[in-house]
């Protein structure tokens, strides 16, 4: 019997053909409720032969002991940072992902929190449920200047959205796409620094490496237009969380919307909850059922073909492909 380890919950709660697909190719399943850290994932492991993982902490440590067994890590998504890629391929170990399956969905949820801040939707939600009819004034988002911060495919489905509500549109990517700006009226920011200075509303689509951790911080706010909002559904990591509850608190920013943050679930105190003009959704971007349904059906293909000994629908890394196991 081959034991997969299946830790990501929205594929677990998500009804679709995910579930027969597994069900069908006959792997044991050993669920748990991700994401996980080293400490959850080193109990957990040692006779499991592949993983199906969230933003599970994959590290060297657990990698390690996962072998010789584990042939394979098949992830659920497309952000690759809580896995250590480059020992995993040092191993022989293949990690497949799930490109082009959930932008759509986030670049949507993006605009939701959007729309929530300047409107204050949630603040006005919550006044008429507890019986108040009380009328706030919020502002447009026409004539806006949007600033993309990673132009990918996320990205450009922001860039589209913009553009049909009437804002101009300036993005910053190292792999730019001259076909789909030039389509679409976007311009090339000079740096990403230039990129910030000129946003009225930021929005981060970028992957979470040593150079962009923390990119926005005290002194890149301090550049930014007066009352200008950022919105963050890529990686917590992407932001300093106190500098941008300082930045709320003095009214240099007008809002902040993001769906995800350093550490998930947070701890109590963490500085954004109760921050003003602050909206903070528990990493929901690619929570739909279209969607998972989607990313669920991809990383389950990816797995059993895996273990099959076939090529998967899209693979990360060059580790080669182990024998057939199913």
């Amino acid at each position: 019997m081959v034991n997969v380890l299946l830790t990501t919950t929205s594929f677990q709660d998500t009804p679709g053909p995910h579930h027969e697909l597994l069900k069908q190719a006959g792997v044991q399943l050993i669920c748990a409720r991700g994401p996980l850290p080293e400490s959850s994932m080193l109990e957990l492991v040692g006779e499991i032969d592949a993983f199906l993982c969230g933003d599970d902490a994959i590290t060297e440590a657990v990698i390690d002991k996962a072998l010789p067994r584990l042939k394979l890590i098949s992830k659920y998504g497309i952000g690759l940072d809580k896995i250590d890629v480059e020992h995993a391929t040092r191993r022989g170990i293949p990690i497949t992902f799930c490109p082009g399956v959930n932008h759509t969905t986030v670049a949507e949820h993006s605009f939701a929190l959007l729309l929530a801040l300047v409107r204050q939707l949630v603040a006005e939600a919550n006044y008429t449920a507890a019986g108040q009819w009380k009328r706030l004034t919020g502002h447009e988002i026409m004539g806006l200047r949007m600033g993309i911060f990673g132009l990918g495919r996320i990205g450009k489905e922001v860039a589209i959205r913009s553009k049909a509500f009437g804002m101009s549109v300036c993005a910053y990517d190292i792999y730019w796409d001259d076909a789909f700006a030039e389509l679409h009226g976007i311009e090339k920011a000079a740096s990403a620094n230039a990129l910030v200075e000129q946003s009225d509303v930021l929005s981060l689509h970028t992957n979470l490496t040593p150079e962009t951790h923390h990119f926005i911080n005290a002194k890149r706010i301090a550049s930014m237009p007066d009352a200008s909002i950022i919105l963050n559904c890529a990686r917590g990591e992407l932001v300093d969380s106190q500098a941008v509850k300082a930045a709320l608190e003095s009214g240099k920013l007008r809002g902040y919307g993001a769906d995800v943050l350093e550490v998930e679930p947070p701890p109590s105190d963490h500085p954004l909850l109760g921050a003003p003009n602050c909206i903070i959704t528990p990493h929901i971007g690619s929570r739909t059922y279209e969607s998972v349904q989607r990313q669920a059906r991809m990383a389950a293909e990816n797995l059993i073909l895996v273990l099959r000994g076939e090529p998967p629908l899209a693979q990360a890394n060059k580790a080669p492909l182990p024998a057939a196991l199913l």
